[in-house]
């Protein structure tokens, strides 16, 4: 059985989450691939609501395994945390494997973080301090330490040495902030290697094996396509690619084995931090989206920027990913708005456009061209048939579809796992 790849279509904070714990319960594998705890699933189901940052959102379901994958950057003591606490809430984690080529959040990668988005001053791109972007970087510059290293404490004792050695050197020369002691992180790394010592293997074989045998493996993304350091909105974008394609490099799953490509998007827009968001609302419509929503970043606890569905990057979003289907989620938010919006186009130095630009100067110039539709004013939130939603809902769900040339296999009108439609 070849896998599918659960991928956010917008700015991320789809829903997928949701989407996964849904899927989970026929998989056998569920693999994280991207991202760190900078990301946050939040997910209601049987066992309570939980707020899931490393963790695969695959925990919940009885018979699947989940991956935290090589693509993901890992904070050890977030890790053991979340952990803890789902043990403590009744959830099984000894199904839990973390890949040994999977990178770790070191403390320095936390200082820099911090330091780095305060000499951008106005400029900053508005992460979250957790030190993903450091660790993607010293990932690609070869100077990270991998989960599998903490197994071996005399090798990669010698490996933190000799980067502690440069990152002192930036933190006391360019920062002029204290050094950091290598025996109290040494110390320190090495307990956690000892707690997740029996979580650490080799996963690509797991995977592998697993669709052999006709098993289904799902692939969670985090963050969303906007985000993604090539096609999003750069420089305000993630670290790692959470695209379709990065689903792939993420878990060391060859593309030919991946064919089924679910896109999240909400049937609004949100997105938290900096950079532009062309369909962007303030005033009154914004902060009832809002709070009707609970739109608060599951990690920072932001509140969320809120807009109109813009079909402009949701198309872009598709074709980059190659969705097979897609999933729209948060209908029920709409159901109390007389008139909807949906961006059709965008107007850039006087000339229409309908395509995403590169260049981000352009797309903080792009003013959105809308088509207004009626609401539906009906309540969704107990509905579990397509046929049965309100005309208007059905109707504004088909536009969707149509504008981003893909069909929409899985309507979300709620927050629980049962409240889901699915469209045979």
């Amino acid at each position: 059985m070849p896998a599918t790849a659960v991928i956010g279509g917008q700015w991320g904070d789809e829903g997928k989450g949701k989407i996964v714990d849904l899927l989970a319960q026929e998989a056998h594998i569920v693999a994280r691939f991207s991202g760190g705890d900078n990301a946050g699933h939040t997910i209601i189901n049987p066992f309570g609501e939980f707020r899931l940052h490393l963790v695969p959102s695959g925990i919940f379901a009885p018979r699947a395994t989940s991956i935290i994958g090589n693509g993901v950057v890992i904070n050890p003591a977030v890790l053991l945390d979340e952990m803890d606490q789902l043990n403590q809430h009744g959830v099984d984690t000894t199904r839990l494997i973390v890949s040994d080529r999977a990178h770790l959040i070191m403390p320095y990668h936390l200082l820099l973080d911090g330091l780095e988005e305060k000499l951008r001053a106005g400029k900053a791109i508005g992460t979250t301090g957790k030190g993903i972007g450091p660790a993607y970087a010293d990932k690609v510059a070869r100077t990270g330490i991998r989960a599998g290293e903490l197994l071996d404490k005399e090798t990669w004792r010698e490996r933190l040495r000799c980067i502690l050695d440069y990152k002192n050197a930036i933190l006391t020369k360019v920062h002029g902030v204290s050094p950091l002691s290598l025996d109290e992180i040494y110390e320190q790394y090495s307990r956690y290697g000892e707690r997740l010592a029996p979580y650490i293997r080799e996963t690509t074989v797991m995977i592998d094996e697993a669709l052999n045998q006709g098993k289904l493996v799902l692939l969670e993304g985090a963050q969303g396509a906007m985000l993604d350091p090539d096609f999003g909105t750069y420089p305000y974008t993630t670290s790692s690619s959470p695209l379709t394609g990065g689903s792939c490099l993420g878990t060391g799953l060859a593309p030919n084995r991946l064919d089924r490509m679910i896109g999240i998007f909400k049937a609004y827009c949100t997105r938290v931090g900096g950079g532009p968001f062309p369909t962007e609302l303030h005033g009154e419509t914004c902060e009832l989206i809002r709070e009707r929503a609970h739109e608060y970043g599951t990690t920072t606890g932001r509140p969320r920027r809120c807009g109109w569905f813009d079909a402009i990057a949701g198309r872009h979003s598709s074709r980059i990913n190659g969705f097979t289907e897609v999933a729209i989620t948060r209908l029920d938010v709409l159901d109390i708005l007389p008139r909807l919006k949906i961006c059709i186009g965008y107007r850039l130095d006087e000339q229409d456009i309908d395509y995403f630009p590169a260049n981000i100067a352009a797309v903080e110039k792009c003013q959105p061209v809308y088509e207004e539709l009626e609401g539906w004013l009906s309540p969704t939130s107990d509905i579990r048939e397509f046929q049965q939603l309100p005309l208007k809902a059905r109707q504004y769900i088909e536009r969707l579809e149509e504008l981003i040339s893909c069909r929409a296999g899985i309507i979300s009108v709620g927050a629980d796992r049962e409240q889901t439609i699915i469209r045979p």
